[in-house]
C-alpha cells in the first residue's frame, strides 16, 4: 500500500466515523423525546407563562399548584411545544388548570424545553 491509498482509506474511515456519530446522536435525541419516562396531571393556576430562548424559542410556564391548607406553594415548571396548546394555556391564564404532561429524561439540550416536563393538553377545571 502506497501512503495516498493509506490517506484515502483514512479519509473515509473518518468520514465513515463522523456520520456514524451524527446518525447515533440524531437517533437518541428521536428516542428521547418520542418516549416519555412518565405521564400524569397537575391542578393548579398557571402563574407565569412565556416564549423563552436567544436562538431556540421556547414556550416555558409555571404552574401554582394547589397545597393542602396550610401547606407551602409548590410551583410546577413545564414546557409547550403545540401552537395550539399554547393559545390554549394562554386563554386560562388566571382560571384553575388541569395540566396532562409527559416527563422526558435525558434531554440533551435546552433547545426542545427548559424543563424536562412537557405539556400535552390543559383543561380549564373553573
Amino acid at each position: 500500500m502506497t501512503g495516498e491509498e493509506i490517506r484515502k482509506k483514512a479519509v473515509k474511515l473518518a468520514v465513515l466515523l463522523i456520520v456514524a456519530v451524527a446518525v447515533i446522536c440524531a437517533g437518541y435525541v428521536m428516542v428521547v423525546l418520542n418516549w416519555s419516562y412518565s405521564k400524569g396531571e397537575r391542578v393548579g393556576y398557571v402563574q407565569k407563562f412565556s416564549e423563552k430562548g436567544w436562538l431556540c424559542k421556547t414556550w416555558e410556564g409555571e404552574l401554582q399548584m394547589l397545597p393542602v391548607p396550610g401547606a407551602i406553594p409548590e410551583k410546577f415548571l413545564f414546557s409547550v411545544h403545540d401552537k395550539t396548546l399554547v393559545s390554549k394555556i394562554n386563554s386560562s391564564m388566571g382560571k384553575k388548570v388541569s395540566l396532562f404532561y409527559e416527563q422526558h429524561k435525558g434531554i440533551p439540550t435546552t433547545c426542545f424545553g427548559e424543563s424536562e416536563y412537557f405539556a400535552v393538553d390543559a383543561k380549564v377545571l373553573e
